[in-house]
């Protein structure tokens, strides 16, 4: 049988951003180097970003213009989202609505193709969330060929005693979040695909036990080992140095941190680096200067992604006490250079860091987990020599286990089980503690 030769749809593949844009380019660039004769597909305002990775428009990838639609449903996101950048998962239900008008278009651009078998395989790798239907599933899956979705990702639970973080994040949506399965094609998306690609525990805890025997765990995130060549650059000595990366919002715990570490930050036992931006920001500066802990904690703001990593290898540790993470990919990042997370044992986080790797502190209620985060830093500050073992550990799983190129592969080989170009079912294991 001839080779998988997929039609990759990503509405969501930037190599310029970051989170889903750049999930959804870093997964389709593999899987184009991994298989000739593949073709992307992806919505207009991702193409001069693309042109300028090095792919030929036209040749490629195709860029779908959806701006119709898309242009006014992301209008109405941040008029009701605000410049707060909260409220995710209206964002995600203004997506899932603008979302069918582009798989129109794509089928409108590539129906005789596919049915002419010009592509074995269609999949659909953006949207991640598991909310968003494919109305051309079944299109695909009559003519012939193979649909292949995922990774879908999403829907970890908010942890009991967070409610409060829940109401500012303007999150109402997520109380009756479940209500997306009563949504048209949400079964005949999952009846028609071939296989399904599920990005976390929390994800495939919602697969309905029917669906369960096409599902294959294949996590969201990985690394490109070309952009990660740098790698920490000290030993862990005092004052251990930490950093914090993401978006400064209430579910994030940037503000837990602080007061997690301010013993450490107060007698100089401890440096802080907070990279990123968001409605917590002026709260987070009243902090800092309220405790007089100015000389040891930097709130560096916004700063470009490619420019990230050159902080991050100055750090020792990822103090990241995030409660709702889906994907998880910045303890990867950190990893990838050596630096060792300090993250909850929950959701995406803890499915890429193991003990041996990094610090999982059990899930609690804020006062638990500030404790917690605070008793791991204090051990680490009487013993430094903690951090080194580690740091090796952790850029050794990041390179060895979480690549694209590794996804790549894995994806691959589903291909060819849908395809009937291999008898064994492609078995990834899901991680649990024996495992990592």
């Amino acid at each position: 049988m001839p080779p998988p030769r997929p039609l990759l749809i990503a509405e969501a593949a930037n190599p310029e951003w970051v989170s889903v844009p750049l999930v959804g380019w870093s997964h389709a660039r593999a899987l184009l180097e991994a298989c000739p004769g593949a073709h992307l597909v992806t919505q207009v305002r991702n193409r001069d970003a693309i042109v300028r990775a090095g792919l030929v428009d036209g040749k490629d990838f195709t860029a779908i213009d959806s701006e119709a639609v898309a242009r006014r449903m992301h209008q109405v996101s941040q008029l009701l989202r605000g410049k707060s950048g909260v409220s995710w998962t209206t964002s995600t239900a203004l997506q899932t609505l603008a979302y069918p008008y582009f798989e129109k278009l794509v089928w409108q651009r590539f129906e005789q193709a596919i049915r002419g078998h010009e592509f074995n395989v269609v999949h659909r790798i953006t949207p991640l969330s598991p909310t968003t239907p494919s109305l051309i599933a079944r299109e695909v899956r009559d003519a012939g060929v193979p649909f292949v979705l995922g990774p879908l990702n999403g829907g970890v639970p908010w942890p009991k005693g967070f409610d409060a973080e829940r109401r500012r994040e303007r999150e109402w949506l997520s109380y009756v979040r479940d209500g997306y399965k009563l949504l048209p094609g949400y079964r005949s998306t999952r009846e028609a695909a071939a296989a399904i690609l599920i990005g976390s525990r929390d994800t495939w805890k919602q697969v309905p036990e029917v669906y369960r025997s096409k599902c294959f765990y294949v996590p969201e995130n990985a690394i490109e080992p070309t952009r990660f060549r740098k790698r920490r650059c000290r030993t862990a000595l005092l004052p251990i140095r930490g950093i914090f990366i993401g978006r400064l919002v209430p579910y994030k715990g940037a503000d837990m941190l602080l007061e997690a570490a301010l013993p450490l930050l107060r007698d100089g036992r401890m440096t802080l680096d907070v990279v990123g931006d968001g409605p917590q920001m002026p709260h987070l500066r009243e902090m800092v200067a309220r405790e007089k802990i100015e000389h040891a904690v930097t709130l560096a703001g916004w700063v470009q992604h490619d420019q990230v990593q050159d902080r991050l290898i100055e750090a020792d540790v990822l103090p990241f006490p995030s409660i709702r993470e889906f994907g998880g990919g910045v303890a990867l990042e950190a990893m990838a250079v050596g630096v060792v997370p300090i993250v909850p044992d929950y959701g995406g986080l803890g499915e890429l860091v193991s003990p041996q790797t990094g610090f999982l502190l059990e899930m609690g209620s804020r006062a638990q987990i500030i404790t917690r985060l605070r008793d791991v830093l204090v051990r680490l500050a009487d013993q430094p020599g903690l951090i080194e073992p580690k740091s090796l550990a952790a850029h050794r799983r990041a390179h060895e286990q979480f690549t694209w190129a590794a996804k790549a592969q894995q994806t691959v080989s589903i291909y060819q089980w849908v395809l009937g170009q291999r008898k064994n079912r492609p078995q990834f294991p899901m991680p649990t503690p024996d495992l990592i």
